[in-house]
């Protein structure tokens, strides 16, 4: 599929019109803003501004947040406008966190992931004890504390809401590499999460097996693209696999 029309798909359904668990959608003249309801942080997801309404709005949109004490990020992507986007969001305090490739697959035309054989130590986490060892993994390579990821992951697992696949691979009854997908209801997408390996078991083919696992999963529940916000890092490590980058997204905080 041609990459303007993958994009096209890709901001109507996953910027525009999605619906997160969890999160209160509302949609303003220039913006679709989404609330949550666990107390953790809100989003922006679309904006559509121009130069005369830009500071306005982002005004506007701090007022909200800050009515009901609720920080939030404010996703910017390189086709959004105006073109000062950032720099606009910049000046009203919002911390600008490193550039993220937008990367998608059409499932349908990835033979390679289809047909790949998996590793047979990765497993489907379906408990809390599972997403503890995921966090305690995550915890150990970033060495930043994941209780909140945690506790999401859990509360959405128990929700059997049938859209949240988790995956570990296990030695010695220890989780080394894990990885997670959001099958996004109402799209055409699943969303893949995580893809973290101890250093001692990289390049051992299990970042590609949680890949192949995701997208066998989604195929076969009638999803047809896979959307990863790709490091630097893993960008060429995904086009390698079939991904293709459809843009570039920027995450901005809001001010403390």
């Amino acid at each position: 599929m041609e990459r303007k029309i993958m994009l096209n798909i890709f901001t109507k359904e996953l910027r525009k019109d999605i619906h997160y668990p969890g999160w209160k959608r509302e949609e303003t003249p220039y913006t679709v803003r989404h609330i949550s309801e666990h107390n953790e942080h809100g989003f922006v997801l679309f904006s559509n501004l121009n130069k005369q309404n830009i500071h306005s709005v982002i005004q506007d949109e701090l007022n909200f947040f800050n009515s009901i004490n609720q920080p939030f990020e404010w996703k910017v992507f390189d086709y959004d406008q105006p073109e000062n986007l950032i720099e606009a969001l910049t000046e009203y305090g919002f911390e600008v966190e490193n550039k993220e490739a937008l990367m998608v697959l059409d499932i349908e035309e990835s033979t390679e992931l289809l047909s790949y054989e998996f590793s047979p130590n990765i497993f489907q986490i379906t408990d809390e004890k599972g997403i503890r060892d995921l966090m305690e993994l995550e915890g150990k390579i970033w060495k930043t504390d994941h209780q909140e990821l945690g506790d999401r992951l859990i509360r959405d697992l128990k929700a059997n809401d049938g859209n949240l696949y988790i995956y570990a691979s296990y030695v010695d009854g220890k989780a080394v590499s894990g990885a997670w997908m959001y099958l996004e209801r109402g799209t055409s997408f699943g969303s893949l999460w995580g893809g973290s390996t101890l250093p001692e078991f990289r390049g051992k083919g299990l970042y590609t097996s949680l890949i192949a696992i995701r997208a066998q999963k989604a195929r076969e529940l009638g999803y047809r693209f896979l959307t990863v916000d790709a490091s630097p890092m893993s960008q060429p490590i995904l086009e390698n696999k079939g991904f293709k980058c459809l843009a570039y997204s920027t995450p901005c905080q809001s001010p403390k």
